[in-house]
Formats: structure tokens, C-alpha cells, sequence
């Protein structure tokens, strides 16, 4: 591992098999004719692993590890060459699956809800990721995704407190009590959408719900909004957001954009960089390269031209 750059270390509770069927038009109660998936290790924290050591930044993907597709998951991770550690638990590793309409240009998602984990099985999960922060190597901690059934409550804000009492930044990506969760923890950066942000707070204003997560203790809300681009809010400029956008949305499989935005913003927290227009750049960029992949996880290399064309601007709000 390069001495200079700092590890990003991922945390995925809620893993899957991603399986993704490309369909060249879909007709609702119509029999298809589909090419053999592509299957891939995934779960929104595996994703962000795999972009940044796809461009080269040191990585540890934890994440548990169950059953007969457990074993097909952990043999596609091994074979992907991404750093990673996998808890075994005694549940299944549930599926995922994409069905992406290359006429249409959408995409459906399927995503089982996962099985429960045994107390003993959170805890060796929790002492992994201690022993992740062992040492000087660790960089930012990244905790991803949906938790499965049963899941501890204060899950997400446990691994705030252990990144900050390593001394790093910690990263949270998930929905629902768990972001509300991880902004009382004190969550460095936030990346909900623009979906989950609202359902989340309740609110109706993207702005709104941001600073009111803000309120509550994270410092930063990353929110992707779509072909709006992304949009920035930070505790220290109460006054606005920034946004950053491309001059035309890109039409692609947006499976995973999300998470190609986190690793941008993990990486970039990682080698010590806090200027939020810096990180929102390379977030939006990512992301958008991300859609012109065909599976999450990946990148397109045009990333830094699409960094290029972007839109940054500063919204004041009242």
C-alpha cells in the first residue's frame, strides 16, 4: 500500500449477490429471452470498494458472509481482487437483482430484505471493524446500506463513534431511523437521495430536510437528486447548498451511482480533503461516470472529463 494514501474502510451490514439482466425492452406480463446475468458480490458499501480500488486507493471491505450464495459471493469478491475480510454467519446472503431496459432506459431493481444475524454474529462484525481501525492506515470509515431484520438500532452511530475514536471521519449511506440515526452520532458526511432524505425527516424541502440533519449533528449532507445532479449542504454555511450538475443528464444504469459518489467523498476525506466544492465535484462526476457502466461498482474512465463539464454553482436560501 502506497504510504501516502490513507485506507478507505467499508462496513456493507446488509450484503448480496447483484445480479444484473440487461433487456433490450420490457413488456409487463411478457415472457423475455435474457443473456446470462452478470453476478457480482455487491451491497451498497462492496460498491464503493470496488470503485475506489478500481482507481487505484487502498481498501478493506468488511461485510458478512452466509449460506450457499455466501459461498458464490465470497468467491466472486476473491476473484475481483478487492482488500476485504468476510464475517460467516450462519443466514443466507440474499440476491439482488437489476433488470435493466436498454430501449427504455430504465431500470427496475429487486432487492431482497435480508435475514437476521445472531448477537454473537454483530459482534464479531463490530470487533472486525476495530480491528480495522487498528493502527495508522485507516483513512475514513464507510458504513453503506440497508441493516437486515433484527439488526441493532444504534448500529450506524456505533460506527461513528469508533471512527472518531480512531481519529478519522466516518461516512454513513443508508435510509429511513438509520440516517436520523447517524446525525445524532455526529456523521461527518450524509449521502442519502433526494428519496430517502425526504421520507427519512418528513420534510417537503430538500433544503429543509438537509439542515435538519445538519441540527441534529452531521457536518456535511451529501444528496443526490437525480438529473438535478447533487447537491451540497455543510454546518458551517447556514446560509445555502452548493449544487453541481451536467449541462444534459446522461441516460445509463443509475444502479450504483450513489455509491460511486461516496467513494469520491471517502477517498477525498481519506487523503485529508474538506473543501466541499472539491468533494461535491468529484462526487457528481463519479456518480455520473458510474451510469455508463453496465453493473455498480465501477466507473466509467471518462470521469474526469465529465468533472470538466460540470455546472457548480451556490444557492442562497431564505
Amino acid at each position: 500500500m502506497n504510504q501516502a494514501m490513507k485506507r478507505v474502510i467499508t462496513v456493507t451490514p446488509n450484503p448480496a449477490i447483484d445480479l444484473s439482466y440487461h433487456v433490450a425492452g420490457i413488456t409487463p406480463g411478457a415472457s423475455h429471452r435474457v443473456a446470462a446475468p452478470l453476478s457480482r458480490a455487491g451491497g451498497k458499501g462492496l460498491n464503493v470498494a470496488r470503485v475506489a480500488h478500481q482507481l487505484g486507493h487502498p481498501v478493506l471491505a468488511l461485510a458478512p458472509s452466509g449460506g450457499t450464495a455466501g459461498t458464490e459471493f465470497a468467491a466472486e469478491l476473491l476473484s475481483s481482487g478487492v482488500p476485504h475480510r468476510l464475517i460467516p454467519v450462519a443466514a443466507e446472503t440474499r440476491r439482488s437483482i437489476a433488470l435493466v431496459d436498454t430501449v427504455g432506459g430504465e431500470t427496475s431493481i429487486f432487492n431482497e430484505e435480508g435475514s437476521p444475524l445472531q448477537p454473537s454474529e454483530w459482534q464479531a462484525l463490530a470487533a472486525a471493524v476495530v480491528d480495522a481501525l487498528d493502527g495508522q492506515s485507516a483513512g475514513v470509515l464507510v458504513g453503506s446500506g440497508s441493516l437486515p431484520p433484527g439488526a441493532p438500532a444504534d448500529f450506524y452511530p456505533a460506527l461513528v463513534r469508533l471512527a472518531h475514536d480512531a481519529g478519522i471521519p466516518a461516512v454513513v449511506d443508508t435510509s429511513g431511523p438509520g440516517i436520523i440515526a447517524a446525525a445524532r452520532a455526529g456523521a461527518d458526511l450524509l449521502k442519502p437521495n433526494n428519496h430517502e432524505l425526504l421520507e427519512a425527516t418528513g420534510e417537503s424541502s430538500l433544503d429543509v430536510a438537509a439542515r435538519r440533519l445538519i441540527a441534529l449533528g452531521a457536518r456535511t449532507v451529501l444528496v443526490s437528486a437525480g438529473a438535478e445532479g447533487m447537491l451540497a449542504f455543510h454546518h458551517a454555511a447556514p446560509g445555502g447548498y452548493w449544487s453541481a450538475r451536467l449541462p444534459e443528464p446522461l441516460s445509463g444504469n443509475p444502479t450504483g451511482a450513489g455509491d460511486a459518489g461516496v467513494a469520491a467523498a471517502a477517498v477525498a476525506l481519506a487523503a485529508g480533503i474538506t473543501d466541499i466544492p472539491t468533494i461535491l465535484r468529484r462526487a457528481t462526476a463519479w456518480s455520473a461516470a458510474a451510469v455508463l457502466m453496465p453493473a455498480a461498482g465501477e466507473i466509467s474512465p471518462l470521469y474526469t472529463d465529465l468533472e470538466d463539464q460540470l455546472i457548480l454553482s451556490w444557492k442562497e436560501t431564505l
